[in-house]
């Protein structure tokens, strides 16, 4: 039980997209450095903002 409370809270917060994203850039990239968390959270941003979703539903 605790730890399907630990992985549902890590999945809300958004903790676990950042693992996600580090296994997957030393998947793709394994010559190139694993962005730091800031680092992906300004990526993050800055994706969001250029690419806006809109959603009726």
């Amino acid at each position: 039980m605790i730890a399907w409370i630990r992985w549902y809270l890590r999945e809300v917060s958004g903790e676990a997209d950042y693992d996600r994203h580090c296994r997957r850039h030393l998947q793709d990239h394994p010559d190139h450095p694993v962005p730091s968390r800031r680092e992906y959270e300004a990526w993050r941003a800055a994706h969001k903002e250029n690419h806006p979703q809109t959603r009726c539903c």
